[in-house]
């Protein structure tokens, strides 16, 4: 789960959608999947499953350095509206496994969010 800086709602509904994009291209890029994407205004949850070789933190920096840049370009006066200092995304991150759980929960859980408007 990333959260935005000062969890300030500065997503919307394209942004999340151009952030999945990104984020499929920075999985592919370190031969993950990315499973499933979702999110609310102020933060996104993502599904992905990666190989043992993968680093977690390393797969997570860079998924938030590519999807910062690119949003930010993107949707530039958008997102300093809502955000500070040029950043997208706080230095700490949220990475769980899910090995208990059944994953039908997990995705349901991520499919419940409550797009942004």
């Amino acid at each position: 789960m990333f959260v935005t800086k000062y969890r300030r709602g500065a997503l919307t509904d394209a942004t999340l959608r151009r952030c999945e994009q990104i984020m499929k291209e920075v999985c592919e890029d370190f031969e993950t999947e990315l499973k499933q994407l979702n999110g609310e205004d102020d933060h996104v949850h993502l599904l992905a499953h990666y190989p043992p070789k993968v680093q977690p933190s390393k797969l997570a920096n860079s998924l938030k350095d590519d999807s910062a840049r690119l949003l930010r370009k993107k949707y530039d006066a958008h997102a300093r509206r809502y955000l500070r200092g040029g950043h997208f995304w706080p230095g700490a991150h949220f990475a769980g496994s899910c090995g208990g759980a059944p994953p039908i929960a997990v995705r349901q859980y991520i499919e419940n969010q409550q797009l942004p408007a």
